[in-house]
């Protein structure tokens, strides 16, 4: 006798993203409400000996009483402000070159992907030797133009940039084989409509690729943000939240309140914050950037 279980088939979709979701809870929801848990306990490690006690919110008061808080915060806020959208637009850009027929498209193709395959600590030792103020590669370029050596990672001015720099050069191949895999699933035919009509390219570019390209775009930009809201492996590298504390992101000053100064209250609290600001913006950009009704009823 048949199982009756087996016969609902609305719950065959289900056992297939069960594990998926099994694994999302596990690794993605579990750690979010421990850490907002563990932000309500203060953690010490004086005397080798874990101490634990409820303080509830005063982690988050002595958090907002901190300038350095607010510093970490600010810095944070510029770096995505400035990174996301140079990083899509660069990602957009090179896509609808890659898209363009060519003899040795495959190979071009395969240049620009291998960013993807460096792992970003090797990709930042790199740059780091290569934005070294006096013996660094990026200063040997600029002086064959006349330009005066610049100190990069050194200065407050430009260190920051600088991180921008090494962030989008690995980020930018990422995006653009999300922004690639969208164009090519547009169909052929709306462009040799469009064609046949007497559209230009970017006329094209502006009322087919699009506008048939805005979810990709939302998911890169989603995951962008993401991404670059919890940066800081050159800060760790290279730069230490320095100098003058002009790279020292959220993430990175969480991971020094834990792992330098074992402060675990201030580095839970921070996290939790730096988790609600990032859900807050995605939420924002899905709100705004998302399909309306108007979209869906075309």
């Amino acid at each position: 006798m048949k199982n009756n279980f087996f016969k609902r088939q609305w719950i065959v979709p289900y056992l297939f993203l069960a594990p998926a979701l099994l694994a999302t809870i596990a690794f993605k929801l579990y750690p979010i409400f421990i850490g907002l848990w563990e932000s309500l306990i203060y953690t010490s490690f004086g005397g080798g000996v874990e101490k634990r006690l409820f303080v509830w919110f005063e982690n988050y008061q002595y958090l907002f009483d901190d300038p350095l808080f607010w510093q970490s915060l600010k810095i944070t806020s510029i770096l995505t402000v400035i990174i996301n959208p140079f990083q899509i637009s660069l990602s957009l850009g090179l896509a609808l070159l890659l898209m363009r027929k060519s003899r040795f498209i495959r190979v071009i193709r395969s240049l620009y992907l291998l960013p993807i395959g460096v792992a970003l600590p090797i990709a930042t030792v790199v740059w780091g030797l290569m934005l070294d103020p006096y013996q660094g590669l990026a200063n040997g370029f600029l002086g064959l133009f006349g330009i005066p050596p610049q100190p990069f990672l050194i200065s407050e001015h430009q260190a920051l940039w600088s991180i921008i720099a090494i962030a989008t050069w690995k980020g930018v191949a990422f995006w653009m084989l999300f922004l690639l895999a969208g164009m090519e699933e547009i169909p052929t035919q709306y462009y040799e409509a469009a064609k046949i009509d007497g559209a230009r390219t970017f006329e094209k570019f502006r009322f087919i690729t699009l506008p048939l390209l805005k979810r990709t775009i939302l998911f890169v930009f989603v995951a962008d943000t993401a991404t670059n809201f919890v940066l800081m492996v050159p800060m760790i590298i290279l730069t230490k939240g320095g100098p003058m504390q002009s790279t020292n992101v959220l993430a990175f000053e969480a991971y020094r309140s834990g792992f330098y100064y074992q402060d675990w209250g201030r580095s839970l609290s921070i996290i939790s914050i730096l988790t609600i600001i990032s859900l807050i913006v995605i939420g924002l950009q899905l709100l705004f950037l998302g399909e309306n009704k108007e979209d869906k009823v075309k």
